[in-house]
């Protein structure tokens, strides 16, 4: 005899694959898409590099682009010595040839504030003398 709990259940074939269908989209939202984004917009930068640009590799390397071809990128790091590195490890510009460096705003202290006070310890002891 069969009884009702021995039919399959059809139903959840169903929902085991909307799950799976969602958890994709889930790791497309959070995942991928974001990356993607990341990865054009490093692309738009290695392709906007001239000659002049103060940039830094993904080393840690600080120079500036003396010239660029189509993969490759010449970056001089001290005066009259210069390196090439592939476009892709060039981490970001630091500054654009061509634009002006703004001024930082610092504020000179006056006497009065460049004198430190001097705090009290927990064991200085400060005595009078009579």
């Amino acid at each position: 005899m069969l009884d009702a709990s021995d039919a399959p259940a059809g139903g959840g074939n169903y929902s085991f694959l909307l799950i799976l269908v969602l958890l994709f989209g889930f790791m497309y939202f959070v995942m991928i898409r974001p990356q993607q984004k990341q990865r054009r917009k490093a692309m738009e930068m290695q392709s906007s590099l001239g000659p002049g640009d103060q940039i830094v590799t993904i080393g840690g390397l600080h120079g500036t682009v003396a010239g660029v071809s189509d993969d490759e990128v010449l970056i001089e790091i001290a005066p009259d010595v210069q390196v090439r590195f592939a476009r892709p490890a060039i981490a970001r510009i630091v500054h654009k040839s061509g634009e002006e460096i703004p001024e930082p705003d610092v504020e000179v202290p006056t006497a009065e504030e460049s004198t430190p006070e001097q705090p009290e310890g927990p064991v200085t002891e400060v005595r009078k003398q009579d």
